[in-house]
Parts: C-alpha cells; sequence; structure tokens
C-alpha cells in the first residue's frame, strides 16, 4: 500500500522537475554546421528585427509629436533619424557580443 503511494509520488516529482527544468534532458547531438546556420539565422532575424522596430518607434514618435504639435514632418525627420540611429546601435551591440563569443 505505502509502495504504491511512493511511485506516484515519485512520478509527479519527475513530471514536475522535468516541467520547470530542473532535471537535464539528453538531447541527440546536432550537426555543427546545422547549428551554426540556425544560429546565423536566428541572429539576422533578430538584427532586422532591431532595425525595423527602432526605426518605427521613431517614426512613430515624430509623427505623433508632429500631429500634436501641428508641425510639418520636423519631428518625422528628426525621430526617424533617431530611430534608426538607435536600431544601428542595437545591432552593433548584438554583433560586438558575437564577437566576443
Amino acid at each position: 500500500m505505502g509502495e504504491g503511494k511512493d511511485d506516484s509520488f515519485n512520478a509527479r516529482l519527475q513530471s514536475a522537475e522535468r516541467r520547470y527544468g530542473l532535471v537535464k534532458e539528453e538531447k541527440p547531438p546536432l550537426d555543427a554546421s546545422v547549428e551554426a546556420d540556425r544560429s546565423l539565422a536566428a541572429i539576422a532575424f533578430r538584427a532586422g528585427t532591431e532595425m525595423l522596430a527602432g526605426l518605427i518607434v521613431g517614426v512613430a514618435i515624430g509623427w505623433g509629436l508632429d500631429h500634436w504639435l501641428h508641425t510639418r514632418a520636423l519631428f518625422l525627420v528628426i525621430f526617424a533619424l533617431l530611430g534608426g540611429s538607435a536600431g544601428m546601435l542595437n545591432v552593433w551591440r548584438l554583433v560586438r557580443t558575437m564577437d566576443v563569443k
């Protein structure tokens, strides 16, 4: 009778440990070239996302200020340049961390 409770408890404990990442599960090793391609694709996608996000946020802030202050694309141009610069800075930081590794 006590044996069944121990088995149930151990099964639930192992399930919870796997769920919360406390137990390392063995994964089959990947080919190094496949892993490098995945990593490179992920970095390229992140770099593009960083650039686009900076530009979109800059344009949105500039457009909002122009609309609110009734100016003609003054802040749109300024914040588009700032947003693009911020995107390039983020990509540069991403590439710089790759060189360190």
